[in-house]
């Protein structure tokens, strides 16, 4: 094992390949067909791991597309198939399949929450968990104080801030592939909101600044069963067509022409937010970014450049009147040079590296 590991030094470059499981949660297709974090990330890792030369095993639901292999849990996600199948059953056949063929890898790097841990304390090769949750609930600290011993990375400092003290090996900002985005230097004509629709994520403060400046606001949100209530309620009542626009969830290729035609993406969030996937995707489109600094929005936004950091709607209307001062293209420049899946994988085969033999250090 520490062999197989230590070869990770001359990976970037290298014909010398590892053995990598890539383990996703079955809520979603890797990728997923229309909204999806983690599945999504998980899928970006994937594809430049494989590219880089390394032999990577996806364990996912059978709707995935990938070139790695692909092993199968469910034939499909778990989110959109009708049958509502029992996801705790599947994701514990998921991971036996997985530490199973454990003597088969290099490394297993599960993206799987916290429901693994028992299985990879037991592995006989290295397993690498990312979380991509909040960490400041209840029971979690204990959680971790169990499992001590297993190597964790985490997606933002800010995501670290409520346990310190856990074995951390590193932390790698997600990354997008450069062709996936093509960007638009032209300023937009609206603003845009992308992402949950749950009270977390504050539609009510994106249309309360679109109302102020006097723009219009397109809405490209997914309503999960549990937040239904609440956007019926609450957010359904303040849409009003054509100025405020709710046009539902849309896939990747969609992401290109809604965030690049807008004039900033408004991320006015309320709570610890893990990373923020949509900023850089508005950042690979040449979108600026207009966020309440909440979590890892002060790590990603780069305060004059890509965005600005508000503290109040008042304050974000202010810089939303400032907007033109920001140059596309400088968006652009800064998410191929922080944002990149190819950084990621980078990064990611550092942590690898970490938990063998040999440690070293993050890129970066």
């Amino acid at each position: 094992m520490g062999t197989a590991i230590a070869q990770c030094k001359g990976m970037v470059g290298s014909s010398k390949s590892l053995c990598i499981a890539q383990v996703a949660p079955l809520y979603e297709s890797v990728p997923p067909k229309l909204y999806g974090g983690t599945e999504r990330v998980v899928s970006y890792l994937t594809e430049e791991l494989v590219r880089q030369g390394h032999q990577v095993t996806l364990f996912a639901s059978a709707d995935s597309c990938t070139t790695a292999e692909l092993v199968a849990a469910c034939d499909r996600a778990l989110r959109l198939d009708p049958k509502r199948p029992a996801g705790t059953a599947l994701h514990t056949l998921l991971l036996e399949e997985v530490f199973k063929r454990a003597d088969s890898f290099d490394i297993i790097h599960c993206h799987t929450d916290c429901i693994h841990l028992p299985l990879a304390r037991r592995s006989p090769v290295p397993v690498v968990t990312t979380l991509h949750g909040r960490l400041d609930l209840p029971g979690l600290d204990r959680l971790f104080e169990e499992f001590a011993e297993l190597p964790l990375t985490s997606i933002s400092d800010a995501q670290r801030r409520p346990l310190p003290a856990v074995n951390w090996a590193g932390t790698v900002y997600h990354g997008l592939p450069l062709e996936l985005h093509t960007p638009t230097y032209t300023e937009g004509r609206y603003l845009a909101f992308l992402g949950r629709a749950s009270p977390e994520k504050r539609i009510d403060r994106a249309i309360a600044i679109a109302q102020a400046c006097d723009i219009p606001l397109k809405i490209a949100a997914k309503v999960d069963a549990e937040d239904r209530a609440y956007f019926t309620a609450q957010i359904e009542p303040l849409i009003q067509p054509p100025f405020i626009e709710y046009i539902g969830e849309i896939n990747e290729r969609e992401k290109t022409a809604f965030l690049g035609g807008a004039l900033a993406l408004l991320f006015p969030i309320d709570w610890p937010e893990p990373f923020g996937l949509a900023m850089i995707e508005a950042m690979a489109c040449g979108t600026p970014v207009i966020a309440f600094p909440c979590g890892a929005v002060p790590e990603v936004v780069d305060e004059g450049v890509t965005g600005f950091i508000a503290g109040s709607v008042a304050e974000a209307v202010e810089r939303v009147a400032n907007i033109q001062q920001l140059d596309r293209r400088r968006c652009r420049e800064a998410f191929e040079r922080r944002f990149s899946a190819t950084r990621m994988a980078n990064d990611y085969c550092d942590v690898y590296m970490a938990c063998g033999e040999e440690p070293c250090q993050l890129r970066a």
